[in-house]
């Protein structure tokens, strides 16, 4: 692929730029450098979170002849879009094509629900729920399908097929899968003798439209975390990854209680038969007060342009407290992060982040499978690899206006990176008000300050070397952020131990 090439040159010419002026008594001349050519900065994330506002249950595609292509629920429910971009990035951007619209009245004519879009057999399939215009909560599951190569042409869709089941009963979220050269559906359902409002049932596919076996139910709501308000498994999505099948749900009512559990089967089970998939006993995405992003759920999987980084694509709200019923508040946004994987396999989803540009994590290159972490305002060094949040990290950069000063009268906290142009500063993404900060050699993770040596201590340069970077202290252009022996201190440059790779 050849589109990532003007996302890293479009990294570079955004961040790196020098300039030359005082800030709080020492200088902030630098020469200019390229701003480190990292994968976790190019294909991470896009460069703002939210991608998508006002688009819940997202799907985005892997790439298709070189295209992203997305779809989603909008708010007045009545219609299916689809966007195309060649970069994740750009579907922020990109015009969104109507494909789909309910009828006026009748059969459809209701609650139009979490499209998905697939390419199967060298064709377009959109699968997703509709309720009827007199009771728009008798929601079913359709299909259309398209054999153009573009699935944004409304004119090759074809008329919907129901989804028939084993019970005629509300019925949502359909999503499909191949695996072992078997296709399968899985969807969520009210089965009749079950007291809740939906659970997870899976069954091998005949074609695009029906099933070939019976259904199996492998997963319904008992734990307290997925009967908030509602009783729902919901929203299924898979990724298979290391020998495993990994399905993740959503639970719960659609507000703030809305969260994300896990099921997962072993690559060679039979998928068909519920004891092969195991639920995690607690939830795996939740709503985190501190990014203030709430109800993070409904999510799909797609893969970064460079075809080997997942990535997790998901909605959420930026706020908790709804007027009226949730399902009716249009503002759960689209958003993307990246998926990371333990060393035993699993995947590790860490918090939904909030907004901003791209995240990294920093090993220090004579600890490989370690990571810069935070804990009680101290930065250090570990190589437990089961938490994430905590080794989570931004660089920002703005310039202030007028070029490079120290922070403004009155309080008012200073514009990152602090210290002025051609300066960055590392923000905590779990604690997104909290920078890293040298003070009298110790380094700490610590809220903004209006101080005046504030800006000096919170700011940094990235130096870039052969592999990695080394981070420069703005306020002593001797000193660099160092690993010694667990420990983040300040040192003078030296070979590894200064020597930072971001992921």
């Amino acid at each position: 692929m050849t589109h990532h090439i003007n996302r890293r040159a479009l990294l570079k010419g955004g961040l790196g730029v020098a300039a030359t002026g005082v800030v709080a008594g020492f200088s902030t001349s630098a020469t200019a450098a390229p701003v480190p050519e990292s994968d976790a900065e190019i294909y991470g994330v896009p460069t703002i979170n939210p991608l998508i506002e006002q688009r819940a249950d997202p799907f985005i595609t892997r790439p298709v002849n070189g295209m992203y292509y997305f779809t989603a629920s909008v708010p007045e429910y009545d219609r299916l879009i689809v966007r195309g971009a060649p970069t994740i990035a750009g579907l922020a951007t990109a015009t969104e094509a109507v494909v789909w619209r309910r009828p006026s009245s009748g059969h459809m004519g209701g609650h139009i629900w979490a499209p998905e879009l697939h390419r199967i057999d060298g064709k377009w399939y959109i699968y997703f729920a509709a309720g009827d215009s007199d009771n728009v909560f008798r929601i079913r599951m359709y299909v259309i399908e398209s054999a153009l190569d573009d699935p944004r042409d409304p004119a090759g869709w074809s008329a919907s097929r129901q989804i028939v089941t084993e019970w005629d009963s509300f019925s949502l979220d359909a999503t499909t899968f191949a695996h072992r050269n078997k296709r399968y559906l899985v969807w969520a359902q009210g089965e009749p003798e079950i007291a809740v409002n939906s659970s997870l049932y899976i069954a091998q596919m005949a074609t695009p439209w029906s099933l070939k076996t019976k259904p199996t139910r492998i997963a319904t709501p008992t734990r307290s975390w997925e009967i908030q308000g509602f009783r729902v498994n919901e929203g299924a999505a898979v990724i298979v990854r290391n020998g495993r099948v990994f399905m993740t749900f959503s639970a719960s009512a659609t507000d703030a209680r809305y969260c994300m559990g896990l099921l997962t089967a072993d690559a060679d089970a039979d998928l068909l038969d519920r004891a092969s998939w195991v639920k995690t006993p607690d939830p795996i995405f939740v709503t985190n007060e501190q990014t203030k992003q709430y109800g993070p759920g409904h999510n799909s999987f797609t893969v970064a342009e460079d075809g080997v980084t997942d990535v997790l694509v998901y909605h959420a709200r930026d706020y908790r407290d709804i007027t009226g019923d949730p399902l009716y508040d249009p503002n759960r946004h689209t958003r993307v992060q990246k998926l990371y994987w333990r060393r035993d396999g699993t995947p590790m989803f860490g918090i939904p982040v909030g907004k901003g540009g791209p995240i990294v994590r920093l090993s220090p290159a004579d600890a490989r499978t370690a990571f810069v972490r935070h804990a009680e305002s101290m930065l250090y060094v570990d190589a437990d690899g089961q938490a994430l949040a905590d080794s989570q990290f931004r660089f920002v950069a703005r310039s202030p206006p007028g070029g490079p000063r120290g922070p403004p009268p009155g309080g008012a906290a200073p514009p990152p990176g602090f210290a002025g142009e051609g300066t960055e500063s590392i923000q905590s993404v779990d604690f997104p008000d909290r920078y890293v900060r040298v003070v009298d050699g110790a380094v700490r993770l610590d809220p903004v300050e209006s101080s005046v040596g504030y800006a000096g201590q919170a700011s940094f340069r990235r130096v870039p070397r052969t592999t990695g970077v080394s981070i420069q202290l703005v306020s002593d252009s001797r000193g660099y952020l160092t690993h010694d022996g667990g420990r983040l201190i300040v040192g003078p440059r030296d070979g590894s131990r200064t020597r930072f790779l971001l992921s």
